[in-house]
């Protein structure tokens, strides 16, 4: 059975710039930390998986030097998780161009659809619905947080999401939107098309099948690709034989 397997961050929404820095931020002043993230300072945290893992550069940073650190961050973190679910139910952080209409339509076709992803659970399923309704969301199983113990570039949360869901990795394209998650990918072993943004568009991008700028939709100007080293022959916006294409061929 063919699958489609979702990061959610970068891919599913624009949900760094728009949603995970401003909730950080709002975070440090929740808390009284003397640190605000600059969108270039947050580019540079991105290498880094997991948010309570960013966190903890505040500590390793000597901006915080005291108290128990594992409590602050699950504190911070729980903050940090509602500030971003406020903004995506304030409708902050829209679905990125493609997304709403190629998953119900992989669903249709009969398509495993999943999402795999590092950050908080709650984040992703809120994203997740803010994408493509309630409804539609529903039918999607999620692996996020800390289902895993170790982040991406780490394999781990796709090595479950194909254990959990019996899939065939070679039938199973994953749609990521960075270096490390085109990493965690390969790496165990599925193929991988890249939606960059504009934090990861100058990363190495070498083992992904696609690379675009985005998904694209009907009306929106033609995506840019970026590099194509598979089948699929995108028009102004890609289709879901395009994903399919991206299957085909030597591995």
């Amino acid at each position: 059975m063919t699958a489609l397997v979702f990061d959610c961050d970068g891919v599913l929404a624009d949900t760094e710039r728009y949603g995970h820095l401003p909730a950080f931020n709002a975070t440090f002043e929740q808390f009284g930390l003397p640190v605000r993230w600059s969108e270039q300072e947050y580019g540079e945290k991105l290498r880094i998986g997991g948010g309570k893992e960013r966190m903890a550069t505040l500590f390793e940073d000597g901006i915080v030097r005291d108290g128990d650190r594992t409590g602050k961050l699950l504190i911070w973190h729980r903050a940090k998780t509602a500030a971003f679910r406020r903004l995506v139910a304030e409708g902050r952080i829209p679905p990125r161009p493609g997304i709403a209409r190629l998953i119900p339509e992989a669903l249709d076709a009969g398509w495993t659809v999943a999402v795999a992803s590092t950050s908080a659970e709650e984040s992703v399923r809120a994203v997740l619905e803010n994408a493509v309704g309630a409804a539609t969301a529903e039918r999607i199983p999620v692996f996020a947080g800390d289902v895993v113990p170790a982040k991406k570039p780490d394999p781990a949360v796709y090595e479950l999401t194909a254990d959990r869901l019996g899939l065939d990795k070679a039938d199973t394209l994953v749609v990521e939107d960075s270096g490390n998650g085109l990493k965690a990918a390969t790496a165990a072993g599925m193929r991988c098309l890249v939606t960059v943004n504009g934090y990861t568009r100058d990363e190495d991008f070498a083992d992904a099948i696609l690379v675009v700028d985005e998904l694209g939709d009907p009306g929106r100007p033609p995506v840019e690709v970026l590099a194509n080293r598979g089948a699929a022959k995108p028009g102004d916006f890609l289709t879901l034989d395009d994903l399919r294409a991206c299957l085909e061929g030597p591995r």
